[in-house]
């Protein structure tokens, strides 16, 4: 720990009492990150449907009723992250900054980035029909947007796994070898098979409910949409069995890691295997049954991905712990000394008594 740099903490009050702070984050960060999956996996989804459809018109059909949800889900993904985007601001302010320090010119590159990728997944929605005879181009901006998309949540995930990490700050040189830190690609393959299984009950929900007559228009039958959205779902969620516990084993040790951490991911697991094996069914099920499990598999979901949000705050806490008793005493020690020289220079300032 010696090695360690230790910096000063801001000394101010906090704006909100800590467990509201903590509840904003953990709470608005699921809510926010759920929307980004939506917006990634369907631009994922959307332009690989687009590709299959040169050559069968109902596959680019689909990929067209994806592709009018993205927009939808940037938006409500951009407001839900200004809450956890504040809450870490203020909790971790020492380690957050830090870590947007040390990955410098990335860090600032996702402002434009952003601006670029939404203007490409408008363009690539609002001009669908007007370039009809250009897909080869038309496919290409969807690309690109998907790339990019890609990109961005790659960036954030290196920033926040390395304000876990005080030990690697001496070390790291720029946001390349923060991204080869142990944990961070396994964390990012969790986040990428998340995209597609997160979309695919978007899918489902999206060909539930839409009536006859627009169903009419895809060239689609309901139960087909239902059981290709249930599909996007299961194989990528049956992914994360095995790479779920990667990203779990390759979190650096902590001291103190409490021993909870294990139990609230093997409880996830296990409701994990039970939405599995419902979505699983749900693919099985005739035309007149199918979708008659999708309430419980949503309430299973939102299960998981709250333990999961438990469990990423519990070893986040666990992992600065240390490190911020050595902040704490070193911000006591600075205002001590401050106090110290106030006093000083407020006696010295006094007239001597005749």
């Amino acid at each position: 720990m010696n090695q360690i740099p230790v910096p000063r903490d801001i000394p101010l009050p906090m704006p909100a009492p800590e467990p509201l702070l903590v509840v904003v984050l953990v709470f608005f960060f699921l809510l926010h990150i759920a929307f980004v999956n939506f917006m990634v996996g369907g631009a994922l989804i959307s332009v690989w449907y687009e590709i299959k459809g040169l050559k069968n018109r109902r596959y680019d059909r689909l990929a067209y009723e994806v592709a009018s949800t993205i927009t939808a889900n940037k938006s409500i993904a951009v407001v839900l992250g200004v809450g956890p985007l504040l809450a870490i601001n203020t909790l971790y302010t020492v380690y957050f900054y830090t870590a947007n320090a040390l990955t410098g010119t990335f860090w600032i590159a996702i402002v434009p980035l952003v601006v670029v990728a939404f203007l490409l997944t408008y363009a690539h929605k609002y001009l669908w029909h007007a370039m009809e005879g250009r897909k080869a181009l038309h496919i290409a901006i969807g690309a690109a947007s998907c790339l990019i998309f890609l990109f961005i949540p790659l960036i954030f995930l290196t920033n926040v796994n390395l304000m876990l990490f005080p030990e690697k700050w001496g070390t790291v040189q720029g946001f390349f070898s923060a991204l080869l830190l142990p944990n961070v690609l396994p964390r990012y393959a969790h986040f990428l098979l998340a995209c597609p299984a997160m979309t695919g009950l978007l899918m489902v929900w999206l060909f539930r409910r839409r009536s006859e007559a627009a169903l009419a228009g895809t060239g689609w039958q309901r139960d087909e949409l239902m059981r290709t959205g249930y599909r996007w779902a299961l194989w990528p969620t049956v992914g994360q069995f095995f790479v779920g516990p990667v990203a779990l084993l390759t979190l650096p040790t902590t001291q103190g890691t409490p021993a909870t951490l294990m139990g609230i991911f093997g409880v996830a697991i296990l409701v994990s295997i039970w939405m599995t094996l419902l979505m699983f069914a749900e693919t099985r099920r005739p035309a007149a049954r199918i979708g008659g499990s999708f309430v419980s598999i949503c309430g299973l979901m939102i299960v998981v991905l709250g333990l999961m949000g438990a469990g990423r705050h519990v070893y986040r806490e666990a992992a600065v712990a240390p490190h911020r008793e050595l902040v704490r005493a070193k911000t006591e020690d600075y205002m001590r000394r401050v106090d110290e020289a106030n006093r000083a220079a407020g006696a010295a300032q006094r007239p001597a008594r005749p």
